[in-house]
């Protein structure tokens, strides 16, 4: 008998349940098992699990170039921020640098991103589904999709607001103002 089965038992007996009653407690629970056929549940509570439909995402940008879409929190405003990003192949953004932290899990497709202050598409880096990075504090960066991908690079960008980005020149130093 497997030891943790014997221990099991041992338990169960020197608690006055004895094998019968250990026998009954392991069946399986007729809750547990549930497979995909089975009929679903009610809608969660709201109060407690909210869902939003892909239709009901607030997005930004232009089909074919660069989407953002905000799934929850407003980047523009204090606290917690999640949005999706889609950047169609042969779009890019330019250099620049954000105020706060903010992370990156790719879904699909190859972000392709630089830490360079020179636009030159030559010096991106594939950033793949699958993988994580962070754009860091301050740090120059740019990012967007290669000509020549078959599907957009879509990403789900997390961070804490309110998010500024400014654009740096050639040289590093930032120009225009910050958005």
């Amino acid at each position: 008998m497997h030891t943790a089965i014997k221990f099991a038992l041992t338990v169960a007996v020197a608690a006055g349940i004895g094998p019968v009653g250990f026998s009954a407690i392991a069946q399986t629970d007729p809750k547990v098992g549930t497979t995909v056929n089975d009929p679903i549940g009610p809608v969660p509570d709201p109060t407690r699990v909210t869902a939003t439909m892909p239709k009901d995402f607030k997005c930004t940008g232009a089909v074919g170039k660069q989407e953002t879409c905000i799934l929850f929190g407003d980047p523009a405003k204090p606290g917690p921020y999640m949005v999706m990003y889609k950047w169609y192949p042969g779009n890019f953004s330019k250099p620049h640098f954000h105020n706060n932290v903010r992370w990156a899990y790719i879904i699909s497709g190859t972000w392709w991103t630089s830490s360079t202050c020179v636009y030159d598409e030559r010096t991106t880096y594939p950033v793949r589904a699958g993988m994580v990075a962070a754009d860091l504090l301050n740090g120059i960066h740019w990012d967007g999709a290669r000509t020549g991908e078959k599907e957009p690079a879509v990403l789900i960008l997390s961070g804490n607001g309110p998010n500024i980005t400014q654009s740096v020149d050639e040289n590093c130093k930032p120009v225009g103002p910050a958005r």
